[in-house]
């Protein structure tokens, strides 16, 4: 009785779970990490990452052709990535001598993906944020160090965010806002 109850429920799993996997697949869920889908590498290393402007936006592009095509760029582009950083630093844990004893540090990196192998696709645009802490020592030195660490981790954290957004982009075409209409001059217009 009891095996026969057991079975009976192993049984009816496993129809559910068959079930779950054909909804699944009708409602259009693509796996990003597929042979030829926009987490490939092979895809992800047609991307070319424009030129950004400073010191940190020239690591931050490092960052990401390292996250795009670790083995290399591919024979040909795509894509091409544009990306403009801010950075702004605030003062947190105030002492009593009015001196702070931690800061934040915010980078911003607004960036645009542009489809150049088919220009009908437009661009993809987006934005993402990071903030890292960071103590303010007595030393100018430990605290230099201290704010040069916190900007790395946060350009690290951009580039890994910015790689997942572009590759769920290059999967899914919808997200691309396609090119603005030419505009014609209106025939036979008077004023």
């Amino acid at each position: 009785m009891w095996c026969t109850a057991r079975r009976r429920t192993g049984t009816w799993l496993a129809r559910l779970l068959g079930v779950a996997v054909l909804l699944t697949g009708g409602c259009g869920f693509h796996p990003l990490y597929k042979s030829g889908g926009g987490g490939d590498e092979a895809v992800l290393a047609t991307v070319e990452v424009a030129r950004i402007r400073d010191r940190v936006g020239q690591q931050l592009r490092n960052l990401l052709m390292e996250n795009f095509a670790p083995r290399g760029p591919a024979g040909r582009t795509d894509y091409r990535l544009t990306v403009t950083l801010t950075e702004s630093k605030s003062s947190l844990a105030i002492r009593k001598d009015e001196t702070a004893t931690r800061a934040n540090l915010t980078i911003t990196a607004n960036f645009k993906l542009l489809a150049l192998k088919d220009p009908r696709l437009g661009t993809f645009s987006g934005q993402s944020l990071s903030t890292n802490s960071y103590n303010i020592l007595t030393s100018d030195f430990a605290t230099l160090s201290a704010e040069r660490d916190a900007r790395y981790r946060a350009l690290r954290t951009l580039a890994q965010e910015i790689r997942l957004r572009v590759a769920a982009a290059i999967a899914n075409p919808g997200y691309f806002a396609p090119p603005p209409a030419p505009v014609t001059p209106a025939a036979g217009k008077r004023s």
